[in-house]
């Protein structure tokens, strides 16, 4: 959910009095009003946006929330944190909802200009409660009482790393959620981007409204071994000169232990292998596996003895 700044959408300082609000508000309302912006959609999304900061900041005691939430996000940016991962929970109002008045200070009715279900943002209806069935009130400006309407409550999304073996096997996380205890199974096959959904565990619904759900980022850290391309591996195995000009066999790891691979005879340096199914399992297809590709890095022999020296150059003279 993105955080509105009222107080910079009005162009007043956090300190202003009452009087310095309205005034602000007068002011833009007039200059961006539909009437004198007619068919320009930017004035009309000002035009709510500065309806919606008045809303708030004209109310003592939705200020004074709106003030304590401000200096909580403010905090929580200097010290890095991710606005995704911001706890909104002790913000966003309970179920059951709560009666919400609105007062315009033009004469035009807000809601006859733009529709009841386009009064204010995501933002405000989760901290000071959604719109909902009107009643009129007489008044001199026209003044509303709005019920909220249940509102599906935010899904949470949170980053969990896991190393490639984990990714392989699957593996679990717990989190503290609200108080409680939540283990959260991460399949096999997972890869960074890879969402692992819990059906409502994220926040509370509003009026009565189904709770959001919970969601694991997944991200898997590098391996010192293996590079990772969708659901296949890739490695590089050492082969010994002798191994690679007269064939043998090497030991290649995987992630379910090591294996022997034959070389044969007059195998090149970079040379690739496939080892089916020894990849990583497909998250969608369970049973099915990746493939391992094999590089062979041929070391050459650097420290010889003179016998060795010798048979090396019977060898150049006879090729």
């Amino acid at each position: 959910m993105e955080y509105k700044d009222y107080y910079k959408i009005l162009g007043v300082d956090k300190n202003a009095t009452e009087k310095q609000i309205k005034a602000a508000y007068r002011k833009l309302a007039r200059q961006y009003h539909p009437d004198m912006n007619p068919n320009n959609p930017e004035a009309e999304a000002r035009f709510k946006e500065i309806n919606e900061a008045y809303e708030v900041l004209s109310d003592p005691e939705k200020r004074a929330k709106y003030d304590q939430l401000g200096a909580d996000w403010q905090r929580w940016q200097r010290a890095g944190g991710h606005p995704s991962d911001f706890d909104w929970s002790r913000w966003t109002t309970t179920p059951g909802g709560q009666r919400v008045h609105v007062q315009y200070g033009t004469p035009e009715d807000f809601a006859d200009l733009f529709g009841e279900d386009s009064l204010f943002s995501e933002f405000f209806n989760s901290i000071f409660g959604g719109m909902g069935t009107r009643t009129r009130r007489t008044g001199g400006f026209g003044t509303y009482e709005y019920r909220t309407r249940p509102q599906t409550g935010r899904d949470v999304e949170y980053e969990v790393e896991i190393s490639l073996s984990e990714a392989y096997h699957g593996t679990t996380r717990v989190l503290n959620r609200n108080g409680r205890r939540l283990e959260v199974r991460i399949p096999p096959g997972a890869k960074t981007g890879t969402r692992v959904r819990v059906r409502g565990e994220g926040e509370p619904g509003i009026a009565g409204g189904s709770s959001g759900d919970l969601y694991l980022r997944i991200k898997v850290t590098p391996d010192p071994r293996f590079e990772r391309t969708g659901d296949d591996l890739r490695v590089t195995v050492p082969v010994d000169l002798y191994t690679a000009v007269l064939g043998g066999e090497v030991t290649v790891p995987t992630l379910t232990g090591e294996v022997k691979l034959k070389i044969p005879a007059g195998t090149q340096n970079g040379q690739v292998f496939r080892l089916r199914g020894k990849g990583m399992p497909k998250i969608k297809s369970p049973g099915e596996y990746g493939d391992l590709f094999v590089r062979v890095d041929v070391r050459l022999p650097t420290q010889l003895s003179a016998k060795q020296r010798a048979l090396f150059e019977e060898l150049r003279r006879m090729s």
